[in-house]
């Protein structure tokens, strides 16, 4: 009752009757898996770098489908940033405003449930964009890969120390690991993740 509420008073909230699709109802049957690189962790001072992004439909990742999308920088990457996900100034070249950048993610994600790894970090950064430009936060339903796999091995193991570290439940669930350290890339791999634990009996 409360979440229906809330989407009531969000939708209320839009200024751009663009997004109106945002609110509609959808299949449960497709989701978007997504992933941000951004300058560092603090979604109020931090800003997005790229956005990596696949849908799901039942059991297939249609990476055919997916978009990788890098948003123009104001200010110089620090070396920190670059140090994790190796993407620095003169790689942008490519790159669009994020303005672009942030409608392209929604046309993409339409009202499908988000899934990703730490999702609350990601969605928390693109409404960082979406309140000011539209009046509203992600309407999307959330799932939680690290969620789902804590409650999995809750089960095996009650009461111990779960390590939800992204590489360790890679190797938990015997997934590969795709090279370079992107964001489609790590979306991809989080698909894979999601897959596999909601097939586990």
């Amino acid at each position: 009752m409360f979440a229906s509420l809330r989407k009531k008073w969000n939708h209320k909230a839009l200024t751009d009757p663009r997004f109106d699709f945002l609110f509609d109802e959808v299949s449960e049957e497709e989701v978007v898996v997504f992933d941000c690189e951004t300058t560092g962790l603090n979604p109020k001072k931090d800003d997005i770098i790229s956005i990596g992004a696949v849908k799901m439909k039942g059991n297939k990742i249609l990476t055919n489908e997916a978009i990788h999308i890098y948003v123009k920088q104001e200010k110089q990457i620090s070396h920190e940033s670059i140090a994790i996900h190796q993407i620095r100034h003169c790689d942008l070249y490519d790159a669009v405003s994020i303005e672009e950048a942030i409608d392209k993610f929604l046309y993409y994600i339409g009202s499908r449930p988000l899934v990703g790894y730490y999702l609350e970090f990601d969605t928390a950064m693109i409404n960082k964009y979406i309140k000011p430009l539209y009046g509203i936060h992600l309407p999307n339903r959330q799932i939680e890969v690290s969620a789902l796999y804590y409650d999995q091995k809750l089960a095996e193991t009650p009461g111990g120390h779960i390590d939800l570290r992204f590489n360790t439940i890679l190797e938990a669930l015997d997934l590969p690991k795709l090279e370079g350290h992107n964001a489609l890339n790590d979306a991809v791999m989080t698909s894979m993740m999601y897959l596999k634990l909601k097939n586990i009996p």
